[in-house]
């Protein structure tokens, strides 16, 4: 089985918690993530099944959306709701009824293009091997280097009270948390990260994902098709990425890890190959021309991959 399954997390989960659940309903070993979100976050969490783990590289840098709100009055030592609060003995004399939406929007616009950002301490950032999280908790020293990251969109919604609602689309590795952290600092008055749903991550988008208990009550209906209507369609995976279909030789070829010529959709340096309309079996790179090499092959049929075919953690997909 090689799907795309996107799940609607709910909070209290962490993605990991998630796999570990796609696994016992699915009934399969073989399932990652794209993408971690914290446990108290919501919304897209796209799932890779089998031989599609490997299609994690292409991923890496895939753009997220967000809605949330953010909580002004106080920071907190994990920059969301689930920490303790921090600094309120430098804050006398803030007063939020002066803080207005105006400016608050002009604080906001700061954020906005390629910023330099601080990882939150307590984050699954590694440091020297170790998750930042877990030294964080033992009270030992976090330090970060500042990382630059985009923010295509910061929009404030509403301001209602202490409260702030927002949107935004930001790039890969961008940390809301720390958004919300520096947005309290900036205002004078700290903040932090009250909820947050993550209404998309690339192309996968909140109207197509599924709670962990609707797809469990599908597969107790598998005879009805309830499960296969679940998947996302392959055609639709990697959007940026040419489409073309190969014939039976061709497909002998590529199962086998040879290169062969395909037609010239772009030119683009990769096209999804399928067989037929719905399997995709292999991400292939431009040799030259027409001729194309496959960099990744799906086909379940063969052992022979290409590269970065590993198993274990694959291309940041946690397999557990």
């Amino acid at each position: 089985m090689n799907q795309v399954l996107i799940i609607d997390k709910a909070a209290g989960m962490t993605s990991h918690d998630v796999i570990n659940r796609a696994r016992r309903i699915l009934g399969l070993r073989s399932i990652g993530h794209l993408g971690t979100l914290d446990p108290a976050a919501t919304g897209v969490l796209p799932l890779v099944v089998g031989n599609f783990t490997r299609l994690a590289q292409f991923y890496l840098g895939a753009e997220k959306q967000y809605e949330g709100v953010i909580r002004l009055g106080f920071a907190t030592d994990t920059y969301d709701a689930e920490g303790d609060p921090v600094g309120r003995e430098n804050l006398e004399g803030i007063r939020l009824d002066e803080i207005g939406e105006d400016q608050v929007r002009e604080a906001a616009s700061r954020f906005l293009g390629k910023i330099e950002q601080m990882p939150p301490p307590f984050s699954a950032k590694k440091i020297r091997g170790v998750p930042a999280y877990k030294l964080a908790r033992k009270q030992q020293e976090v330090h970060f280097d500042p990382v630059t990251v985009e923010v295509h969109e910061f929009e404030i919604l509403s301001l209602d009270g202490p409260r702030v609602r927002f949107h935004a689309r930001v790039g890969a590795g961008t940390y809301m948390r720390s958004i919300a952290h520096d947005l309290g600092k900036a205002l004078g008055c700290g903040g932090h990260l009250e909820s947050l749903r993550r209404t998309a991550h690339g192309e996968f988008l909140l109207e197509d994902a599924h709670t962990l208990e609707k797809v469990a009550a599908a597969v107790v209906n598998v005879e009805a098709g309830d499960l296969s209507r679940m998947f996302l369609h392959p055609r639709k995976l990697l959007p940026q990425i040419p489409s073309v279909t190969a014939n039976e030789d061709q497909v002998a070829l590529i199962r086998h890890g040879r290169a062969v010529n395909l037609p010239e959709m772009s030119k683009s340096g990769y096209v999804k190959v399928f067989q037929g309309q719905t399997e995709l079996i292999a991400i292939a790179a431009r040799v030259a021309g027409t001729l194309f090499h496959p960099k990744i092959v799906l086909s379940p049929e063969t052992s022979s991959t290409g590269e970065n075919c590993g198993h274990g953690e694959v291309a940041g997909v946690r397999l557990g």
